[in-house]
């Protein structure tokens, strides 16, 4: 529930962000510098001054900001909230086309990066005038916040206006093309307020994810501008750097996604982990043994939830939460699970060893039925949109079950649907098995096109330094796990030093679909009925390649 003060007042981000000037105490450090909360505000007025006088009345106010983590990305959303501007946060890690697809989708009008970024855009048809793309790191930025230093902002009525779009955050794109979410200026004050982790003033959180992503942005930076808890941060996620920033901040919180703790628990362990002030993880999609091995190493043990940046959804672990659930899902949401007619699916039924014994029926797309009204859309993205709106209902595009007790369980993106011998099963419940084998730190299982109709399975295994796949251990595994359906075992493993994945640190399923299983790292061929599995020569390459194109069909 919200705070009072935000209910009744409908307060926005330059509200919250107003709370802060004055305050003297630490309010962001990166590296070796060390702002207060009151510098934070002054900085962010400057920058507001600048973009404010550069606004074009005939465009929208959007600002795009192609910057790693870094103070000024920090002041540029101050900025935009006490402007009235649209703050657009530009993925660096796509490129060209896409890149160029992207700014233009969102009408950039202005784009603040630094010369290094900046070359990512050489050459590229943003839409955005060259005199209008900015670097910090050029004398003219620095003479224009100098000359901002001492004017002064006049109030600008959007604002404080709650329904001016503050952030445009690109979805993750591990499944499709990115899309824009919105977020009111409104919406944010409301996040930060809500405060769910319950940080105070004396907190110091930490942030490596990218600022162009939601959860560093909700997760960590809003409720540390509200409660006053110091916020630190580094330019981008290094595994190796973590527990020396941990250290070196005195940081008590961070935040993560997708596969980052998996990368952290594979840096050699250290008896300096367990001597930190951390007190709180949050993040999505640990499995549950890193979870388990975060805190034995760590101390506190990471709170896990599920969501996206539409917000519209949100389930999180309880201490009851069985093993592998995502948990449940907030009081005041109608979160359930429906199949393709809108009809509520049978609850899950387990056998002895936990395999779940209703797949067809009991998996459908995890839903809000009240979820609409907490939706803001896609920018410019009418269809889009419109695919998770029905109604009030909001539908996630994700697979899921529930338990007899109420429980959510995760069974993959919308895409995960594999259908192996007229069986249709999802992704994810193959992965947790998976992630069990010995020297696995990373596993995606996906559809791959069968020679003649349907899908095989395939999964892409990461496997810790210093250890090597063993095809005749995996097997052999494969054949001990009583929760293992019998077409789930995959038909073709590949082992890459390091999977794909996107800015967010998910896996990327899109690309490793793209590449199937002609590539030329290792794939391993199995026989999904006995489990015995032989490393793919070239000869037996061709000669599927062969099969499928006799039955017109691509292995892609």
């Amino acid at each position: 529930m919200l705070p009072a003060e935000v209910a009744e007042r409908r307060l926005t981000f330059a509200d919250v962000l107003g709370r802060r000037r004055g305050d003297t105490r630490p309010g962001m450090l990166f590296e070796d510098q060390c702002f207060t909360w009151d510098e934070v505000v002054r900085e962010s007025e400057k920058r507001a001054v600048v973009i404010r006088g550069l606004r074009r009345e005939d465009r929208p106010f959007h600002v795009g900001v192609l910057l790693e983590n870094v103070p000024d990305y920090i002041f540029l959303i101050g900025a935009g909230a006490l402007a009235g501007a649209t703050i657009v946060g530009i993925n660096p890690t796509r490129r060209g086309a896409e890149l160029a697809a992207d700014i233009r989708g969102v009408d950039c009008d202005l784009i603040v990066t630094d010369s290094d970024q900046a070359a990512l855009l050489d050459g590229l048809d943003t839409g955005v005038d060259a005199d209008r793309i900015l670097t910090i790191d050029s004398p003219q930025w620095a003479q224009a916040l100098d000359a901002a230093g001492g004017a002064e902002l006049p109030r600008v009525p959007e604002a404080h206006d709650p329904s001016t779009t503050l952030l445009l955050t690109f979805t993750s794109g591990s499944t499709g093309a990115p899309k824009a979410v919105i977020c009111s200026t409104g919406r944010m004050a409301s996040l930060a307020a809500i405060n769910h982790l319950s940080f105070t003033p004396e907190d110091v959180t930490y942030n490596s994810m990218p600022l162009f992503h939601g959860n560093a942005i909700f997760s960590c930076w809003g409720a540390s501008v509200f409660t006053g808890a110091t916020f630190s941060m580094r330019r981008k996620f290094s595994a190796s750097g973590f527990l020396p920033d941990i250290q070196k901040f005195g940081a008590t919180f961070f935040n993560y996604v997708g596969r980052s703790l998996a990368y952290i628990l594979a840096v050699p362990e250290s008896p300096e982990e367990s001597q930190t002030r951390l007190r709180l993880v949050f993040g999505t999609e640990a499995s549950p043994h890193d979870r388990d091995e975060f805190e034995r190493r760590f101390g506190p043990r990471p709170i896990e939830s599920y969501g996206s940046s539409e917000g519209a959804v949100v389930i999180s672990l309880t201490p009851d939460s069985p093993r592998n659930a995502l948990g449940v899902p907030p009081e005041f949401m109608d979160v359930c699970v429906l199949d393709s007619a809108g009809n509520e699916c049978p609850r899950a039924e387990f056998d002895a060893g936990g395999r779940l014994l209703n797949p067809d029926v009991a998996i459908g797309e995890i839903v809000n039925r009240t979820g609409t009204a907490m939706f803001e859309g896609y920018y410019r993205n009418p269809e889009a949109t419109a695919e998770r709106v029905d109604g009030a209902t909001y539908r996630s595009g994700d697979l899921g079950y529930r338990d007899q007790a109420g429980f959510f369980y995760f069974a993959g993106r919308g895409g995960d649907w594999l259908r192996v011998d007229s069986e249709n099963f999802a992704a994810a419940p193959v992965e947790r098995i998976l992630a069990r084998f010995p020297g696995i730190v990373l596993v995606a299982v996906y559809p791959v096109p069968d020679p003649r109709t349907g899908d095989q399975v395939m999964a892409t295994v990461e496997m810790a330094p210093g250890t090597t796949f063993d095809p005749e251990a995996f097997g052999r595994f494969l054949a001990e796990q009583p929760d293992l359906g019998t077409k789930w075992a995959p038909r073709f493993v590949r082992v890459v030093e390091d999977i794909p994945v996107t800015a967010t640190r998910k896996i990327d399923k899109k690309d490793l679909r793209r590449q199937s299983w002609t590539v030329e790292d290792a794939v391993y061929l199995g026989d999904t009925k006995t489990h015995e599995y032989h490393r793919m020569d070239d000869d037996e390459k061709s000669a599927l390649l062969a099969e499928y194109d006799r039955y017109g069909r691509s292995p892609a």
